[in-house]
């Protein structure tokens, strides 16, 4: 069965790579630091072994979140995050990447459906969405510590849901990665993926996306 966009009543957001232009920047970050020594990399351009690392790494990092949700340690780990984000030498806010056409997007959405964020990360969610000041689009913001459980489980989504006022059916779950399709499809909401982040689209097809876009701009026009 394909995406039915008539039964879609509410929308939730994953940040990194859906909202957050997190792997463009992370890709900046690091082939910055590796500039001194381009001259390893075919044509002097470290960009394109950081772009590979960056990806490889997703995967993995993902079935870390899902181990430590599995054994409880989730919010432990995410208060000591938090607290090293926010005690460490540098306390200016982090410079994050807005994806382009992201805030048109939801000023366009905002009056047609209740939104939720839902993302596995902690503090950062909030440092984001301030800096860009998204926070007032949307009615709930779900993060690591707000439920037992995080993505892939569906606990998040059920939340947003319930926030929102609708059915787990009538949610849209938006992100680009497999983490964010289970989690939607677990809750029994249809989910779109999104090709501007970390994941392919061969994986998110195999996760269950109900809808595959190749850029989070594009999804008032399948609505």
């Amino acid at each position: 069965m394909g995406f039915d966009p008539s039964i879609v009543k509410a929308i939730c957001f994953d940040v990194d790579g859906t909202l957050s232009d997190t792997d463009d920047q992370w890709v900046s970050r690091y082939s910055g630091v590796l500039k001194p020594v381009s001259f390893l990399f075919p044509n002097r351009r470290p960009q394109d072994f950081v772009r590979w690392a960056v990806m490889v790494s997703e995967s993995p990092a993902n079935m870390v979140y899902h181990l430590l949700d599995r054994f409880n340690l989730d919010d432990d780990v995410a208060r000591i995050y938090n607290f090293l984000s926010q005690h460490g030498k540098d306390h200016s806010p982090a410079n994050f990447w807005m994806v382009e056409g992201v805030r048109d997007l939801l000023e366009n959405l905002h009056s047609k459906y209740p939104m939720a964020v839902v993302s596995a990360r902690g503090a950062s969610t909030f440092r984001f969405l301030d800096q860009f000041a998204l926070t007032p689009f949307f009615k709930t913001i779900v993060i690591s510590d707000t439920c037992q459980y995080t993505k892939p489980y569906p606990d998040p989504v059920l939340w947003a849901a319930g926030k929102m006022g609708v059915t787990p059916q009538n949610c849209l779950m938006v992100g680009d990665t497999c983490v964010d399709i289970k989690a939607g499809k677990a809750a029994g909401a249809q989910t779109a993926g999104v090709l501007c982040g970390f994941g392919k689209e061969k994986e998110l097809r195999r996760s269950g996306a109900d809808l595959i876009i190749n850029h989070t701009a594009e999804l008032a026009s399948y609505l």
